[in-house]
């Protein structure tokens, strides 16, 4: 029997999917894309979900290994930080976010303090790498395309793809952010589909399809080659791209994009407290949008 147990939680207001996965035998976890309460109307950042998690993992007397990131959300902003500091562990995230901290160190402007080498991370990971949680063995496929550095997590069947793919009715990641491409993504997608057909695909968030009354982030690769709406089996490399781009074309600015990628590709820590004490988040104006 498997050691490997999978524990979601689901934060709601960004429709984000957290897991916990373990081995159970030797009480050993890792987490998987963590999410910091952040309200953008009054800048307030509360820890209610992530407490939920340390509440969780204290009570199985586990200990946290790693805190995995799958990409630099755009979506919410990671509590890794607040995670490792109550729980250990090291926070890991693609190589390839050194290429996304070039970009948006433009985007806001940011000083020679800052800097895009990564290192603000525990450890970058990148394609076949393996990381080892108690007897399992974690290993990295670079799923690049809804940004450069997105990476999946693969522990015996189950792969955890953050936003590569979502559920079988609900289709693909958005291609459009900076370092975004449609035709990078379809050959992510592809890597994925060449797993066992058996393989558990766990998505990183769930927005709920018009045609289902419930949420759900598991499916299989069998299910996703079979049915999903946007790229399956059938579908071809032009026809996606096509498809993706023009879709894209139409797509809203993410609400807490500007707050979360500023803290996320510094590894979910804030910026340096000014000489009052306080943190603050740059808004760079007419910089970001369609």
């Amino acid at each position: 029997m498997t050691a490997l147990t999978i524990t979601p939680f689901f934060e709601e207001q960004t429709f984000t999917v957290c897991y916990v996965v373990a081995d159970k035998k030797n009480k050993q976890c890792a987490i998987i894309d963590p999410v910091l309460d952040f309200d953008f109307s009054s800048a307030t950042i509360a820890t209610t979900f992530a407490d939920k998690i340390i509440t969780f993992i204290n009570e199985q007397q586990w200990q946290c290994q790693w805190i995995l990131e799958t990409h630099a959300h755009a979506d919410h902003l990671t509590a890794a930080p607040y995670l490792q500091e109550n729980l250990g562990g090291k926070i890991v995230i693609g190589a390839e976010i050194t290429q996304v901290q070039k970009t948006f160190k433009t985007v806001f402007n940011f000083g020679h303090h800052f800097k895009v080498n990564g290192l603000q991370f525990d450890k970058l990971v990148d394609e076949n790498d393996s990381l080892a949680l108690g007897d399992l063995t974690i290993t990295v496929l670079h799923t690049p395309g809804h940004t450069p550095a997105c990476v999946t997590y693969l522990i015996e069947d189950a792969a955890f793809m953050g936003d590569t793919l979502f559920m079988p009715d609900y289709g693909t990641a958005r291609c459009d952010f900076p370092g975004g491409d449609a035709e990078t993504l379809y050959q992510s997608i592809q890597k994925i589909f060449q797993l066992p057909d058996e393989t558990r695909l766990f998505t990183g968030h769930d927005y709920k399809s018009p045609t289902r009354n419930e949420f759900a982030w598991q499916s299989t690769v069998a299910e996703q080659k079979t049915t999903n709406i946007q790229l399956n089996r059938n579908t071809s490399k032009e026809d996606f791209v096509n498809f993706r781009n023009e879709r894209d074309s139409t797509l809203a600015v993410p609400k807490l994009l500007l707050p979360a990628v500023q803290v996320n590709i510094n590894a979910g820590y804030l910026p340096t407290p000014e000489n009052n004490g306080k943190h603050y988040l740059k808004l760079p104006v007419n910089t970001v949008g369609k």
